[in-house]
């Protein structure tokens, strides 16, 4: 057996107006727009009347709100390393909020101004859902250059990140220019991955070449033409023979016809006295 409380009645009475209350808005709605539209034009003319519209658009969002046509939905997609709560301020709507006070211009704009965003995408996917799509920025390696240090990413774009010390086993690229031929750079290294690894900087010479400091104490010079043919001639130089292993301080391959080693001192025989490694020579 249903029970019928005395307040049912009402609260159907209730609910029956209000659906007849939306449903008119519904069709006031477009009836005004089209009537606001000619009469926009002729105060958007005047300060005074740019104010009146400004406040009557702002009248007329908040009404959309009764409509129905309120944010209850944000889908966020690319998101890796943004926080949620910087993307709904660069929003600057909240659930609840009528969907059409969204500003896809400025809120793409605002985005697009965060350290890791590299793009975005904003649309409103009416009646109730914002969509946002990002691309951010991956971090490629650690750029030295002009007495600082820098976060780089494929596109050799600076990365503006308060600390650093996450990202240090990243590769190091030093130089002026190194950051736009980094991501060519890696990529090539990444053909011989093990002596790769062993790589702990390279250094951008004018522009043009490169020298790689291998286990931190071997200089290894780049020809600025086949690059990557010079590189696969050392890496099967330290499979076959260990070149890397000897008393080598510079490993020359800028001439293709021969490969030029300059060797570290003999070791003293005086105990007590140990070689140590040389010091980064100027770069030519």
């Amino acid at each position: 057996m249903r029970r019928v409380t005395a307040g049912a009645p009402r609260r159907r009475q209730v609910g029956f107006a209000r659906r007849v209350v939306r449903l008119g808005l519904w069709i006031a709605f477009p009836v005004l727009i089209s009537g606001g539209v000619y009469g926009g034009v002729r105060l958007s003319r005047s300060p005074l009347g740019q104010s009146l519209l400004q406040s009557a658009a702002d009248g007329i969002i908040q009404g959309t709100g009764l409509l129905g046509l309120t944010v209850a939905d944000i889908t966020v997609e690319g998101r890796e390393t943004t926080d949620r709560e910087t993307i709904l301020e660069a929003l600057g709507v909240g659930l609840g909020t009528p969907i059409l006070a969204a500003n896809p211009t400025r809120a793409k704009e605002q985005l697009e101004a965060l350290p890791w965003v590299r793009t975005a995408a904003i649309e409103r996917r009416l009646p109730d859902t914002l969509y946002v799509r990002l691309v951010e920025r991956k971090p490629l390696a650690l750029w030295q250059h002009g007495g600082k240090l820098d976060l780089i990413d494929r596109e050799g774009a600076v990365i503006p990140v308060a600390r650093l010390d996450r990202f240090a086993k990243l590769p190091m690229v030093v130089g002026e220019g190194a950051a736009s031929h980094a991501a060519e750079l890696l990529e090539m290294l990444a053909s011989e991955p093990d002596l790769a690894a062993r790589v702990t900087a390279a250094i951008r010479v004018g522009d043009r070449r490169w020298n790689l400091r291998i286990d931190n104490t071997i200089d290894a010079l780049l020809p600025p033409d086949e690059t990557a043919s010079a590189w696969s001639q050392l890496a099967r130089l330290e499979r076959s023979s260990a070149i890397l292993k000897r008393d080598v301080l510079t490993i020359d391959l800028r001439l293709p016809d021969r490969l030029v080693l300059r060797v570290g001192p003999e070791p003293s025989k005086e105990p007590g006295i140990l070689k140590r490694a040389h010091p980064l020579a100027k770069n030519t």
